[in-house]
C-alpha cells in the first residue's frame, strides 16, 4: 500500500515527517532555510548557556544544531532524529563541530531517547512536535533527560486556530496528514499535564508561529 501523502506549503508532509532519498534530503535543506527565522525567534524567548548541554530532538537538517552550537561555545549539543537521511545532512552540515567534539547526532526516537536520565541544560524541539507519535507520552520521554529545574521548548510555524494559509491547510488536512496540531490552549495544557513549571506559550499571530517553555520539576 502506498503511504497518502499531502502537500502544504508546496512541501508534500511524508517528507517533513521522515525524509528520505534524494527529495529528502532536498526537503531537509529547504527546511535549514525555510525554519531559520522562526527558530532564532523561538530561541529568543530561552537563556542558552555558553556551557550547556543541549539536546535537539528531531534535528532534521541540522541548521539549528549549529546554531546552539554556536552560543554554548564551551558545551555539547546533541542531535536525535529517527530518520538516517537527516542523520546524514545535520552531520555534513556539522562536520567540524562533531570532529572537534562539540557536537553529536544519533538516530533514535523521542519515544526512546539514547541518553541517561538528568543530562540535559536544555532540550529543543523544532517543527516536529506535532509528528511525535505519542504526544503526552514523548514529552515525558523528554523531560526524562531534562536535569530538574531546567528547560524544554516547542517551536513551530503551524499551529491549530493560526490564521496563516499554511496553518489553515494544515489543519483542513490533519485527518489525513497525522500531524498533531495544537492550539495556543492546547500547547499550554500539554506541558501543565505533563507536571512542567512556569509553562509559557508565545504566539506570533501574523506568522503564524508559536512556541512554548517550559521547566522540569
Amino acid at each position: 500500500m502506498t503511504k497518502t501523502t499531502v502537500t502544504i506549503g508546496g512541501t508534500r508532509v511524508t517528507q517533513c515527517q521522515k525524509p528520505h532519498g534524494w527529495l529528502g534530503r532536498l526537503t531537509l535543506l529547504s527546511m535549514n532555510s525555510r525554519h531559520s527565522r522562526v527558530t532564532d525567534w523561538g530561541l529568543s524567548h530561552v537563556s542558552v548557556g555558553s556551557q550547556d548541554a543541549i539536546l535537539d530532538v528531531g534535528c532534521g537538517g541540522g541548521r539549528t544544531i549549529s546554531k546552539l552550537a554556536a552560543i554554548a561555545s564551551e558545551g555539547k549539543v546533541y542531535g536525535v532524529d529517527f530518520s538516517k537521511e537527516s542523520v546524514v545532512v545535520a552531520s555534513k552540515l556539522n562536520r567540524r563541530a562533531i570532529e572537534s567534539g562539540r557536537v553529536e547526532i544519533r538516530e533514535g526516537s523521542v519515544s526512546e531517547l539514547p541518553f541517561s536520565n538528568d543530562f540535559f541544560d536544555l532540550v529543543t524541539a523544532v517543527e516536529t512536535h506535532f509528528w511525535w507519535p505519542d504526544l503526552p507520552g514523548d514529552v515525558g520521554e523528554v523531560l526524562r533527560v531534562l536535569k530538574p529545574g531546567r528547560t524544554l521548548i516547542l517551536i513551530a510555524e503551524i499551529y491549530k486556530g493560526g490564521k496563516t494559509k499554511t496553518s489553515q491547510l494544515a489543519e483542513k488536512y490533519l485527518p489525513i496528514s497525522g500531524m498533531k496540531l495544537l492550539s495556543e490552549n492546547e500547547h499550554r495544557m500539554l506541558l501543565t499535564n505533563a507536571g512542567c513549571l512556569d509553562v509559557q506559550v508565545f504566539v506570533e499571530p501574523t506568522r503564524g508561529w508559536i512556541c512554548a517553555t517550559a521547566k522540569k520539576p
